[in-house]
């Protein structure tokens, strides 16, 4: 049975763009090797670490939505974890699709809305 994963690398800031794409073509073989499906390969650049990995303060993340067996997971964890290109990396199983929630603004200071209005000359 398939299950869905996200997978967040973290690799070194200073790849080369060759390099970059030597590694997400290795990444792709590992899970069409394991008879998984990408969904979603997504390079977020190069960002700010909130702690120093490895005396480099900066990262470049990279997301992976894949759907896959255990057994998938396990072999890109151990190749991730071999490179030494990758500094950190976080794998998560999907229980269900989520849809992040709209929020719905609030007035700023200053703006009355009419309700407020409303109760305002109630009041008085």
């Amino acid at each position: 049975m398939l299950r869905k994963y996200e997978t967040i690398y973290i690799a070194k800031p200073d790849l080369a763009e060759e390099e970059l794409k030597a590694l997400t073509d290795k990444v792709q073989e590992v899970i069409a090797g394991q008879d998984g499906d990408l969904k979603r390969l997504e390079d977020w650049g190069v960002r700010k670490l909130a702690y120093v990995i490895k005396k480099s303060p900066r990262g470049r993340y990279v997301y992976l939505r894949y759907d896959g067996s255990e057994t998938l997971v396990a072999e890109l964890e151990r190749r991730l974890r071999l490179d030494d290109r990758i500094l950190r990396y976080l794998t998560v199983k999907i229980e269900k699709e989520t849809v992040a929630p709209v929020v719905a603004e609030a007035p700023e200071e200053g703006e009355a809305t009419e309700e407020s209005e409303e109760t305002q000359e109630e009041s008085a």
